[in-house]
């Protein structure tokens, strides 16, 4: 099955994207980046795997970097040479699911661990 060509972003279109988008995600060296933080090492392996899921499912697969409490991502398309939607898109599935907590008063009451949040911009 041949690939549908994906246009490429300017530079200037992903951070404009970004700032109104995709807030915590950062450009740097031609990749959509983030890092996330967890409480720890069993949290960062359900990260990952979360993260691995939504990937496989996309057919879209980004760097990971991992340590005992923290998850990098970087996503591009590299048969397009650059940043695409469907970096975007995958980045904002990413983001929606791994920030997801239930909303106080509900059925499911969430953890009252930190698990995973965000970690800081640009770094």
């Amino acid at each position: 099955m041949a690939r549908p060509e994906l246009a490429t972003l300017s530079e200037e279109e992903v951070r404009a994207r970004l700032e109104a988008e995709l807030p915590g995600w950062y450009l740097e060296d031609g990749w959509l980046r983030r890092q996330y933080r967890t409480d720890g090492w069993p949290s960062t392996l359900m990260l990952v795997n979360a993260i691995g899921y939504l990937a496989e499912a996309a057919y879209h697969h980004p760097d990971l970097s991992v340590t005992w409490a923290k998850v990098w991502v970087k996503l591009k398309t590299h048969h397009a040479g650059g940043i695409t939607e469907k970096d975007l898109e995958l980045a904002r599935k990413i983001e929606e699911t791994v920030l997801w907590r239930p909303a106080e008063g509900q059925a499911l009451e969430g953890t009252p661990n930190k698990f995973v949040f965000a970690g800081k911009a640009g770094g």
